[in-house]
């Protein structure tokens, strides 16, 4: 087996981005027909097997680890949401993987394969190279299974994994090999891109025009009558509610802490006031040349970062200082502090050499020149800090406010307790007023609505709104402590009178009614200056603002038209003097003329030409392997070669199991 890699943090994200590049980047298989929707009956996989492909099978494991890396990619630091998307990934997991154990069994049945060479090529000067060769320099062997199992592989999962991406590559380039590009539509889609215009255009405004509209109360109450049905208890649920709140913070600057109080935190907590043994560090980095395309270094230009790193190390043993000569040699961002990189604890250097050499160096000692493999490396220590553990008196300022939130919180718990209790005896009322508390009494509330004390609340108000009227009191705990409450009245959703919501149907009546005459005399504007040959006339007979623009490009901005990649695209096929149709940008309408048309220059499409054929050529490829895909999945459907078990199927896409193989 090979065994390389070794680098924090985001080692895991290029592992676990590398391995589903061949089911999500490389493939659109949201495209592919067929999919999970397909059924089989006689001879559908077994129990925990969600498909067989050409005699491989889908695990539900498999999908689940998919599905689980998916969701940590699309959501690195977890979220409720991520959780309750775990069946939609699950689904998508699946579609994906079947696809790509189809792909691999095509690519088998015409005879590819890729070998531990191949493999080693592609760790060494491919998708991982900068993780795992910075400088062209691996990194180290030893830590590689640790690191792999991190993104829950197996090492030879993860061998495996890539020589499928080599394998998948093989067949894309394969299939899409021959796409091609002629020189008609490199020159087409470069006169597409690079080809501008100037023109006149009037502008309508929708909020001018609503200047113009008054309408009557008998027009008003008309179209109330014809949207009644929109507002339709439109007028929200309120409640009558009062409440007692306990507040932890109030309870917590009344809390006191003792002695033995804070030894007893301290003790259970020991763990976290251990500290690593630290080096506040300095250093010059010379930088050297990174491999070619060939894969091979440049070794003059690696003897020249030596030379570089040895001479600034000469100038330290003769007594300058090291803070000025990393400001003038240092090629890494600490250079401009003097090289100072700060407390580095043990292993905190990616590279197990340097590492080594920092903490073998005494306060005030400097390296020599280290060869770290991407660049020469001279360490200065500036200061040293053993391992061990923060006493009491050290963490004691730190721990006394959580020992007064525990308290304060467990005091809230048994007060909302306590009071709700007797509340139910006693009523809410007589309860607060027994322990010298304030009750709160609301007038009718929605949902949205600020409380005195408690301030905005879905919390609160879920509660609120989800207990029944004059039910005995209940309990909710909110950021700030508990609440104990109870409701008294409800007053029911209510549609609304004409006279209630007045200002509310004009407003919706003038939006509705200036949105229609902005179409109609935007059309009217392109109309009349069509016929009368004359922009200028037609907009000065209606009203509209004209405007002239600059030279603009079809990716360009144009002020109240917007994006010219929009309505607006269609003057890019106009010529000289030709009146465009209606252009609707929502809040305006315009009609535009065109001044002048400049096509791109040939110097231009020379300098632009590979770029264009590289854009153009790299569409066709990935349409071209998206259809080949598609159809290989529709024969191999066709042919029974595979086979889906929606049953495995259902309990995924439930959320079933979801823990399952972790």
């Amino acid at each position: 087996m090979i065994r390389f890699l070794q680098t924090p943090g985001p080692l895991k994200k290029i592992i676990l981005g590398g391995l589903l590049l061949i089911i999500c980047a490389a493939m659109v298989i949201t495209l592919v027909p067929g999919g999970v929707g397909s059924s089989f009956g006689f001879g559908a996989p077994g129990r925990g097997v969600v498909a067989n492909v050409a005699g491989e099978e889908v695990t539900t494991v498999e999908v689940q680890r998919e599905a689980r890396q998916m969701l940590r990619q699309q959501f690195p630091r977890g979220s409720a949401m991520a959780a309750q998307l775990l069946p939609f990934f699950a689904s998508r997991a699946a579609e994906e993987l079947i696809t790509q154990k189809a792909v691999l069994a095509e690519a088998d049945r015409l005879g590819l394969h890729v070998s531990d060479e191949e493999l080693r090529d592609e760790l060494q000067h491919g998708r991982y190279a900068a993780a795992f060769f910075p400088g062209g320099t691996f990194i180290g062997e030893d830590a590689y299974e640790a690191r792999i199992q991190q993104a829950d592989m197996t090492v030879p999962q993860f061998e495996q994994g890539v020589k499928e991406q080599i394998l998948f590559d093989k067949l894309r380039n394969l299939v899409a090999g021959s796409a091609f590009v002629t020189d008609a539509e490199i020159r087409q889609e470069f006169v597409r891109r690079n080809t501008q215009v100037k023109f006149d255009y009037a502008v309508l405004r929708k909020e001018d025009i609503a200047k113009e509209i008054h309408p009557s109360d008998p027009e008003l109450k008309a179209y109330y009558d014809s949207h009644l049905a929109n507002y339709n208890n439109s007028i929200p649920e309120k409640r009558k509610v009062q409440y007692v709140l306990i507040d932890t913070a109030k309870l917590q600057s009344e809390v006191q802490v003792t002695r033995e109080d804070l030894q007893a935190y301290y003790d259970q907590h020991r763990d976290e006031y251990r500290l690593p043994e630290q080096v506040n560090v300095r250093q010059i980095l010379i930088k050297t040349p990174l491999p070619g395309a060939d894969g091979k270094v440049d070794q003059k230009g690696v003897d020249e970062a030596r030379g570089k790193a040895e001479d600034a190390l000469k100038q330290l043993k003769a007594g300058a200082s090291f803070e000025d000569l990393a400001k003038k040699y240092s090629e890494d961002p600490s250079g401009k502090t003097g090289g100072s990189i700060g407390w580095i604890r043990r292993g905190g250097f990616p590279v197990p050499e340097v590492d080594t050499a920092a903490f073998s160096l005494p306060k005030g000692g400097t390296s020599d020149v280290i060869n770290a493999g991407y660049a020469f490396v001279i360490l200065h220590i500036d200061d040293r800090q053993p391992a061990h553990m923060k006493t009491l008196e050290e963490v004691k300022d730190q721990i006394e406010p959580a020992i007064k939130r525990e308290k304060a919180s467990r005091a809230a718990d048994a007060a909302a307790s306590s009071l709700l209790s007797q509340a139910r005896a006693n009523g809410l009322d007589k309860a607060a007023a027994a322990k010298g508390m304030t009750v709160v009494n609301t007038d009718f509330i929605s949902r949205g609505d600020a409380l005195p004390g408690i301030g905005p609340s879905p919390a609160f108000m879920d509660a609120v709104f989800n207990a029944r009227e004059k039910a005995p009191p209940d309990e909710a705990q909110l950021p700030q402590g508990f609440a104990v409450f109870q409701v008294l009245a409800v007053k029911p959703p209510a549609t609304p009178t004409f006279e209630e919501i007045r200002s509310q149907v004009e407003t919706q009546f003038k939006n509705e009614r200036t949105t229609a005459l902005l179409t109609q005399k935007t059309q009217e504007l392109s109309d009349r200056a069509k016929a009368g040959h004359d922009l200028k006339k037609a907009a000065k007979e209606l009203g509209a603002t004209m405007k002239t623009s600059d030279f603009v490009l079809p990716d360009g901005q144009v002020p109240d038209i917007g994006s010219m990649g929009g309505a607006a695209s269609g003057a890019f096929s106009m010529k000289p003097g030709e009146i465009s149709g209606p252009i609707d940008n929502g809040n305006t309408g315009a009609v535009l003329q065109i001044l002048e048309k400049q096509d791109p220059s040939d110097q231009d499409f020379a300098a632009k030409k590979d770029q264009i054929r590289d854009s153009l050529l790299q569409n066709k490829q990935g349409e071209l392997f998206n259809l080949f895909v598609a159809n290989l999945r529709d024969q191999m459907q066709k042919a029974g070669k595979i086979k889906i078990n929606q049953e495995e199927m259902k309990g995924l896409t439930r959320g079933q199991g979801s823990e399952e193989g972790e």
